[in-house]
This record gives structure tokens, C-alpha cells and sequence, in this order.
């Protein structure tokens, strides 16, 4: 597509919806430009608006969604899904379908069913290339395609999660599910997180049902097609899904490498709700071009740099890693600027991998990072981890970010180098037409809600009570004093009826000097790589 397709396609449906706001906002002052996206190569447009953007917190809501949304689709109709794992026998809702059994049926019924498998590592690193290729040939089985994907830079991954799913006969029912919760075990918890009964090997500390925390958001709307446009991109690039001749034969016998054409995508959905959304992604910078990113894109990294610098009262942060001084580097610089500004970070208690390397690899990072953020902000930071009413961690894999209650994104994409620059990701940015008509004012009705709608269930608040969280002050101290009581009552032998709440303060990561330099070759290489060109390494930009 031409730059003046592009243009006359995004007049058709993009405006400031934020232009006419009382607060003086305009929408390119929150969302990139095409210009500073700094990929001319791609078919998305700057932004569109007429969305309707629903946040589906748990994976047990996402699941029961997908599944009823998934039944509905009849001949002709179209699935099309990424994944980073894919378990073709996680259930969707406790009595099934499986996710295999649920695109089978979907594809018998004359649905399109096409998918964008990472092929991934060995399952003896706690990866998941047999599981995925049992998913990718049950799709072929079925009548569907699915092609196992390595089209990245060496030891990196495909880690964009979303569906797609376009009805031929009834465009306004389209939907797109973007965020950070795979199709796979272990996603399938609920607010009571007790962990999905089909789980991943995780550290003995989380237990034999690990408790997960995840997000997702449902878009309908023209926003739809952007996240098709994503789709279809990775598609039909030409370069061979991989390189490996063995795997080539075996990806063949399987019916795993049969890129046929997709289908010509229809026009955009219609206007649904009054959300704009943007959609950022990375792709990093690959020997072999991708067509439509020939130096990569790194529009995750760009939007928060661009956000953090207008970040005035609270920024709320939900992250599997937080590592790496690069990335941290705009949020510090924030907190710096401006006195007024407090920030509180969700994250998990404990790492997800517990080696001997691997475990102190994961926490070298986060460690360097926190010592940056307390740094510019002191008490003006909090970080916490969660614990389920049973006192087992939470593993927090969500990625979202609220900042000044304005603009939200729910992605992907983790606060680290490999997600900004080395790793595909794909994040829904949204901005809502409305504002909030609760103090303090200036806030969209989106970004607030899902903030306290987190929030609340942190706090184990009731949900008539979550406006007293809308000062960003006031909510800070919240998390403090509940965090608070709750360490004194473990401290104190967990005596008496248990606080309400499952936040805990964050410990400060520790490591002997000889952890550190035994783990950082593994963190530098592989565990958090640099996957942008050289002359922007070296010049630190983005």
C-alpha cells in the first residue's frame, strides 16, 4: 500500500476525536504520528477511532468469550490468530471445547481458520515447540492452515498474541482480541486465582496450579481491520518460515509450510463505540528484510517514550519483567521532571524461570531498574507483587499501563529491550472520547476505568467503592496501607483474620557479585538482547 493509499483509506475514519476536549487535548499529542511510528513500509494507519474497547481481565473471561464469539462463525467467515504457545487441549471453559476443538469445528463449518504459530524452543527449556506443532497440525487436520513461524532474529521469538474473527454476512460483529494471554495452560484462571487446573511448569514456589494474572482487550470497530492488517502482513512475508532443511522437510510432510493467499481483506467494520485506538508493535531490524518493516519498528518503545514526556499525576504500571536501565530510562526521567508524579508497579513476586543461571539472569535486570526508578522518584515509587487469598504468588503476566488516567495500552509487550526492540509484540493503545466526570478532572473514561478496575481487585475493594481511588493520590496510599497490614500480619505468624487485599511489598532483588557476573553473559545475550540497528544502540535512541 502507498503512502497515498494509506491516507485516503485513513481519512475514511480517523479524526481527533480528543480535538474539541475542555482540557485542551488533541489526540497526536498522545498517539504517534505516521511520521514518528517511523515505518513507512506498513499498511496500518496512524490511528482509528469509532472503536469500542472492552478490557477482559483473566484468562477464564478472555477464554468464555473467545469460545461463544468462535461457535458463531459459519461458512465463510474468518479466524485468524498469532500465538506465542499454543496448547490445542486448553479447555476455553471448564467443559470444553479445547482450543484444537474449537477451531476444528469452526473450520468444518466452512469458517477460514488461519494461523501465525511461533515455532518456538525446546520444551527441555521450558519451551513449547512440541506443543506447538500438535496445535499447528491439528488446524491442518481440520481443513484450517497454520504455519510454525521463525521468521525473526536468532534467539528471538514471535510473542504477539491476538484473534480475528470477520463475519462475512455481518461486519458490525467483528471482533479482534488483543493483549498478553496466550491460547495455551495456565491462562485459564479467574479473580479467585486459584490457577488454571491445566498448567505450565513453573517454579515449585507458585505451586502445582500456578495463580496468573492477565489481560486482554475485545475491539470492535474499524480497528478491527488494523489488527487484520498486522495479520496479513506476517502472512505473506516471502521469507521461508525457517531455514533449517530439516525442519523445512518436516514442516512440509506436516502441511505446515502452505502460505496459500489470503482472502482480499473486506472494508473496515463499522463505527462501534467512541474509543480511538492505536496499534503499536516491535519488530526488530532482521538480516532478511521484512517487507513491511525493512530497519524493524520499535512503536512500542516510541509511544511510551512519547507518553512519559507529557506524564504529570500517576503512572500505573502491570509487567511480567520490568528489566533493563535503557527502557526504565523515560520513566525515571518523569519522575524527575515532574515533583508531582508518583508511580506504582504490579509485578510478580518471584521469576518465572529458577535455574542457577537462569534465575539470577532474570533478576539483574529488574534489580538495576529499581535501584533507577527509587532513584529519580524515592517514596514517589511503589512496587508490590501479589498473593492469592491462600497466600500462594500470583505470576503477574500482564502487560498494561495507564498513564494520567488518559491514555492505556494492553499488550504484548513487556518493559524490557527484548520487547522493545528484539521480540514481534503487538499492544492496543486507546484514548476514549469521554471524559470522566469524576475528580480529579481531566481524565478519559477508558484509561480510568481500567486502572481502578485493577485496582479494585488488588485491593479486594467492592466495586461501589472504586471512585475513591480516582485521585491518584488517594490511590497510592491505598495500595500502601493495604500492602502494609498485610506484611504485619504475615510477619506476625498470619494471626487473627487474614487483611483484605493480595498486594505485598515487593522485595528489592539481591545478588552476590559472583550471581551477577556468572548471569550477565546470559542476560546481556539472552535473556534481554538489543534487537535495534547499531547506530541507535549507540546513540541510545529508539
Amino acid at each position: 500500500m502507498t503512502r497515498d493509499d494509506k491516507e485516503t483509506a485513513a481519512q475514511t475514519h480517523i479524526t481527533a476525536p480528543v480535538r474539541g476536549n475542555r482540557y485542551g487535548m488533541r489526540i497526536e499529542d498522545w498517539f504517534l504520528t505516521e511520521e514518528e511510528r517511523g515505518n513507512g513500509a506498513t499498511r496500518l494507519g496512524p490511528w482509528t477511532t469509532g472503536n469500542d474497547v472492552r478490557p477482559l481481565v483473566h484468562g477464564a473471561t478472555y477464554f468464555a468469550e473467545l469460545r461463544a464469539c468462535v461457535e458463531r462463525l459459519g461458512e465463510d467467515d474468518l479466524l485468524l490468530f498469532a500465538d506465542w504457545r499454543g496448547d490445542p487441549d486448553e479447555r476455553l471453559t471448564p467443559d470444553g471445547p479445547t482450543v484444537g476443538q474449537a477451531m476444528a469445528a469452526a473450520a468444518r463449518r466452512g469458517a477460514l481458520v488461519r494461523g501465525l504459530i511461533w515455532r518456538s524452543h525446546m520444551d527441555l527449556l521450558r519451551f513449547s515447540s512440541a506443543e506447538n506443532r500438535r496445535l499447528g497440525r491439528e488446524i491442518e487436520d481440520s481443513g484450517g492452515q497454520a504455519l510454525l513461524d521463525t521468521r525473526t532474529k536468532p534467539g528471538g521469538a514471535h510473542h504477539q498474541k491476538f484473534v480475528i474473527l470477520r463475519h462475512d454476512g455481518d461486519p458490525a460483529r467483528d471482533v479482534a482480541f488483543v493483549g498478553g494471554i496466550d491460547l495455551c495452560h495456565s491462562r485459564r484462571d479467574d479473580a479467585g486465582h486459584l490457577g488454571d487446573p491445566q498448567s505450565c511448569p513453573m517454579p515449585a514456589v507458585y505451586g502445582h496450579r500456578p495463580p496468573w494474572h492477565d489481560v486482554q482487550v475485545a475491539i470492535q470497530g474499524p480497528a478491527v481491520a488494523e489488527v487484520e492488517a498486522v495479520f496479513c502482513e506476517r502472512w505473506e512475508d516471502p521469507a521461508p518460515e525457517t531455514r533449517d532443511p530439516l525442519r523445512r522437510l518436516r514442516d512440509h510432510i506436516g502441511r505446515l509450510d502452505d502460505a496459500t493467499p489470503l482472502p482480499k481483506p473486506g472494508p473496515p467494520p463499522p463505527p462501534a463505540g467512541r474509543h480511538a485506538v492505536q496499534l503499536l508493535r516491535t519488530y526488530p531490524a532482521r538480516r532478511d528484510r521484512y517487507p513491511f518493516a525493512p530497519d524493524g519498528e520499535r512503536s512500542i518503545a516510541r509511544a511510551y517514550r512519547k507518553v512519559l514526556a507529557r506524564a504529570r499525576s500517576i503512572v500505573y504500571l502491570e509487567d511480567q519483567y520490568l528489566w533493563s536501565t535503557d527502557v526504565i530510562e523515560p520513566f525515571a526521567e518523569a519522575l524527575e521532571r515532574e515533583p508531582g508524579l508518583c508511580m506504582i508497579v504490579v509485578v510478580p513476586r518471584h521469576p518465572d524461570q529458577d535455574g542457577l543461571l537462569a534465575g539470577p539472569a532474570s533478576l539483574i535486570g529488574r534489580a538495576d531498574a529499581l535501584a533507577r526508578l527509587r532513584a529519580a522518584g524515592g517514596d514517589r515509587v511503589a512496587v508490590y507483587d501479589l498473593e492469592n487469598h491462600r497466600g500462594t504468588p500470583i505470576y503477574v503476566h500482564a502487560k498494561a499501563c495507564v498513564v494520567d488516567d488518559v491514555w492505556a495500552t494492553v499488550g504484548s509487550d513487556n518493559v524490557n529491550l527484548r520487547s522493545w526492540t528484539y521480540d514481534s509484540e503487538l499492544s492496543c493503545a486507546v484514548l476514549d472520547e469521554r471524559e470522566d466526570p469524576r475528580p480529579p478532572y481531566g481524565a478519559l473514561r477508558f484509561a480510568r476505568d481500567l486502572r481502578l478496575t485493577l485496582m479494585a481487585e488488588h485491593l479486594d475493594l467492592p466495586g461501589g467503592e472504586q471512585d475513591k481511588l480516582c485521585d491518584p493520590a488517594a490511590a497510592f496510599a491505598a495500595f500502601a496501607r493495604a500492602a502494609s497490614r498485610l506484611e504485619e500480619w504475615h510477619r506476625g505468624g498470619e494471626e487473627g483474620p487474614r487483611p483484605p487485599g493480595r498486594l505485598r511489598p515487593h522485595p528489592e532483588p539481591t545478588l552476590s557479585r559472583l550471581q551477577k557476573a556468572l548471569a550477565m553473559p546470559l542476560y546481556r545475550f539472552a535473556v534481554d538482547p538489543d534487537g535495534r540497528p547499531a547506530e541507535l544502540r549507540r546513540s541510545g535512541r529508539f
